[in-house]
């Protein structure tokens, strides 16, 4: 009895240690199908961490200057689209009021982990540079200006030859032979620009005059109103800007005599994009042409670079009338005649045989001037 009892205790321990066993194993099986999905997370997280991400750092201008900075912010957004991404998701920028702005907003995408970041503007050469070397994990651009490291590229324009086809343009146009430039900060960027302006205006008529201003900011349209008022004045009656946010003063200057004195033959030359639309003043257009920079195309094609694992760090590029990457805006058709179009292009067509070198500096304007 006692040893049937005794039998009867061990079977049942011995069941009781089969099931204990089952369910010990049904937890090592769990385990293994947690750590198999986590995994799994890690890798879709490696996937994430593969697709790119850009963003930008604008100048004072900021990023609805309608010039400069707009063009790399509406590429970035381009690219942004065709990539499936969006604002804040792939994609972003960070205003910049001051030069003081400059570092810690590249600081704080640096840390949001952005795979490349671009500097809009020479005046961020220093502090990009800076960048450069304390994250070199981290991809940047600088446009406009020189950054010398393995992980950043410079992209750079041959402003002054599409500023040349505008001074054609506007040595074309005038009818009091008084032109006007207005510069945003007096550099060897800027100078370009100008040189380019003067040499193209008087390539067509060397007596043509032209009035040099600058405004020393790129962030004060009453600083280019003010300007853009004593030029006007002065029986100038086409201004060139290349001032950023400045230039707005420019055209609202021009709209408000167009305003008062509706019939008055008075012209403002955008830059950097095409600015007809800030032009519009009731049912007619104060906007002459643009000097279209390709900031944005410049943007796309550097982002597509990276995409492609083909990101030219320690690079120059540079685009100009060649590379498509500097236009002359025709949009306004009836202030753009056939004929003023089609003498910009026999111009455009000596630049690109090489037989009229474009001066960029002040030094280089003074010879060419004395060629003609």
């Amino acid at each position: 009895m006692i040893n049937r009892k005794f039998i009867l205790l061990f079977a049942l321990l011995l069941s009781l240690g089969l099931v204990l066993a089952a369910c010990g194993g049904g937890s090592d099986e769990e385990e293994t199908t947690d750590s198999t999905d986590s995994g799994d997370g890690a890798a879709t997280e490696d996937e994430d961490s593969t697709e790119y991400s850009i963003a930008m750092v604008t100048d004072q201008g900021g990023v609805d200057d309608k010039s400069f900075n707009q063009s790399a912010w509406e590429g970035m957004q381009a690219w942004g689209e065709e990539h499936g991404l969006s604002k804040g998701n792939g994609f972003a920028y960070a205003q910049s009021g001051s030069k003081a702005d400059f570092m810690p907003n590249i600081t704080r995408l640096v840390r949001d982990e952005y795979s490349l970041i671009f500097g809009t503007g020479f005046l961020l050469q220093e502090d990009l540079q800076k960048a450069a070397e304390q994250f070199p994990d981290t991809k940047f651009a600088l446009v406009d200006a020189i950054v010398e490291a393995p992980n950043a590229v410079s992209v750079t324009f041959k402003e002054h030859e599409g500023s040349f086809l505008a001074g054609v343009a506007a040595a074309s146009k005038t009818t009091t032979d008084k032109l006007g430039f207005v510069g945003g900060i007096d550099s060897p960027l800027i100078n370009k620009f100008e040189a380019g302006f003067i040499a193209g205006a008087k390539s067509v008529n060397p007596a043509i005059e032209v009035d040099v201003q600058y405004a020393e900011t790129f962030d004060d349209p009453s600083k280019g109103k003010l300007i853009a008022s004593n030029m006007y004045s002065n029986d100038i009656d086409i201004i060139f800007h290349a001032s950023g946010g400045t230039g707005n003063g420019v055209f609202n200057q021009a709209k408000d005599i167009k305003q008062n004195d509706p019939e008055r033959e008075i012209w403002v030359i955008g830059v950097d994009r095409d600015q007809h639309e800030d032009g519009e003043i009731n049912d007619q257009n104060v906007t002459l042409t643009s000097m279209i920079k390709r900031v944005d195309v410049a943007v796309q094609e550097v982002a597509n670079m990276l995409a492609n694992d083909q990101f030219p760090g320690g690079e120059l590029i540079e685009f100009g009338i060649e590379e498509e990457g500097i236009a002359i805006a025709e949009t306004n058709t009836e202030a753009m005649t056939e004929e003023i179009v089609n003498t910009v292009n026999e111009w455009q067509e000596k630049i690109l045989s090489g037989e009229v070198e474009v001066p960029q500096t002040r030094e280089e304007l003074e010879t060419f001037e004395s060629s003609l």
